[in-house]
């Protein structure tokens, strides 16, 4: 299982360098049925494989002036905190057993498991109803889009505390709608901001959980392999053409992980 696990962190590193997002969404399924990790674990892992991932596939995007930092501040900032207070105050609180009904018990690591697939859904909806028109977009920002940007900040922030994604599939949206940024330069600052979350995420508790860092270091830099050569797939294939289809692979495996968890 993990020679196939080790291939798919090739393809969760492939499709953030080619499409610039979505491949962090499939990293805890990866790490908990592929690895075989336990769940609250695996949002740990998580946070520092696609952190690290992402800030790698920056930096071509850095190289070419597609990074805006200014908005990466404004959506950054309210992410960043509510990252530090869901990954010491939040998870801490939630329950071994979170639910009981008759045969069916709902343990920590299922619910954060349906919470997950709940997200896979819906990202997979954002992928597979496409791209934003940039014709329709208004060239001026104002306050309360900025706020509107700064709150969604706070909610990618507290699901990548809590189930350790990049939020890629949100942020985006929200930088070219409300912050009226272009895409590639959207690409390229969510890619600052969720690499800049993720790491956070991961010091904020990395001193709570035994982490088995070869393991770690060899699933990271497989993905990390894998945004090379999406990058580099990016120059010769379109990747918003594959986005739908990326998208609707994530609805499967969301649908998936909720079959399994709760009634296999």
């Amino acid at each position: 299982m993990e020679i196939i696990g080790y291939t798919a962190a090739i393809l969760i590193g492939v499709s953030l360098g080619l499409i610039g997002g979505g491949g962090s969404i499939l990293t805890v399924p990866v790490l908990v049925y592929l690895f075989g990790i336990d769940a609250f674990l695996a949002t740990e892992y998580s946070l520092f494989i696609v952190g690290i991932s992402s800030l790698v596939g920056s930096v071509s995007y850095f190289k070419k002036g597609l990074v805006n930092f200014k908005m990466a501040l404004i959506f950054g900032i309210p992410s960043v905190m509510s990252i530090f207070l869901t990954r010491i105050y939040l998870l801490p609180l939630i329950p071994e057993e979170v639910l009981r009904i008759e045969n069916f018990t709902m343990t920590k690591n299922i619910f954060l498991l349906l919470i997950f697939a709940g997200l896979m859904i819906l990202a997979s909806y954002k992928m597979i109803r496409g791209k934003i028109p940039e014709e329709l977009l208004e060239s001026t920002t104002n306050k309360n889009h900025v706020l509107q940007a700064a709150g969604q900040g706070s909610i990618v922030g507290a699901l990548t505390g809590l189930v350790g994604a990049g939020g890629g599939f949100m942020i985006i949206p929200a930088l070219v709608n409300l912050l009226k940024i272009p895409m590639k330069i959207a690409i390229g600052t969510s890619l600052v901001i969720i690499s800049f979350n993720s790491l956070i995420g991961f010091v904020s508790s990395e001193n709570h959980v035994k982490i088995e860092w070869e393991l770690l270091i060899s699933i990271t830099a497989i993905a990390v392999a894998g945004i090379v050569i999406g990058s580099q797939l990016s120059k010769k294939i379109d990747g918003k053409k594959l986005k739908p289809a990326f998208g609707w692979f994530i609805l499967i495996m969301g649908i998936y992980i909720v079959i399994k968890e709760i009634f296999l």
